[in-house]
């Protein structure tokens, strides 16, 4: 189960139930009926806190917490960065159709030294924008954007993969004035390309 710290009260007192009694009861049905699981859950949320709170019940948790695994989190775990990195770089070149794409050592530097607090996830979306406008065989520093917590971030509102472009080339044409060649050059991409860019998306939009 995932983000269990989210559930509900009274979902949380159905799951003690089917734990405690190894039995579900489905809905629209007075049968009972016998489940025999293996519970692995995860949350980022503090539990205990929450127990304290009274958003989560402190029963419920001594049935979860039988064994505790905790992850660290991204920034504490350098080694991981470029493994990770180049796991998603091959899934993504794979998927945009763009063989042969590597980064360089500086590129790997650059993520390396950034201290990534969406975690993974920031990651996996990172990599997957630097593959989409990447149109060299090797991904450059530049070709990562990497945002500050007071920059615009891409989780605001895009839902796809042009308006996630959008708002990338939004984003660098604001930061420079609306100078194309110098936005595009913080996108790692060629002027006329960024320029047919914006227009198709404008066109699309």
């Amino acid at each position: 189960m995932d983000e269990i710290g989210n559930l509900s009260l009274q979902t949380q007192a159905k799951l003690l139930s089917a734990i405690q009694n190894k039995s579900i009861v489905r809905v629209g049905s007075n049968t009972s009926v016998p489940v025999d699981i293996r519970l692995v859950c995860a949350t980022n949320c503090n539990l205990d806190q929450m127990v304290t709170d009274g958003l989560f019940r402190e029963d419920l948790l001594y049935r979860i917490n039988t064994i505790h695994i905790e992850v660290p989190p991204l920034r504490e775990r350098h080694g991981d960065i470029t493994t990770l990195a180049e796991f998603f770089l091959k899934k993504f070149a794979q998927k945009y159709d763009k063989a042969g794409l590597r980064m360089n050592s500086m590129a790997q530097e650059k993520l390396e030294s950034y201290p990534w607090p969406g975690n993974i996830r920031e990651l996996q979306h990172t990599m997957e924008r630097a593959v989409i406008l990447c149109e060299d065989n090797v991904l450059k520093p530049n070709d990562f954007l990497l945002h500050s917590k007071t920059s615009l971030t891409l989780n605001a509102g895009p839902k796809t993969l042009d308006e996630m472009e959008f708002q990338m080339i939004t984003k660098a044409l604001e930061d420079f004035d609306g100078n194309y060649s110098a936005a595009a050059e913080q996108l790692g991409v060629s002027r006329q390309t960024l320029y047919n860019k914006m227009k198709r998306l404008k066109a699309d939009g």
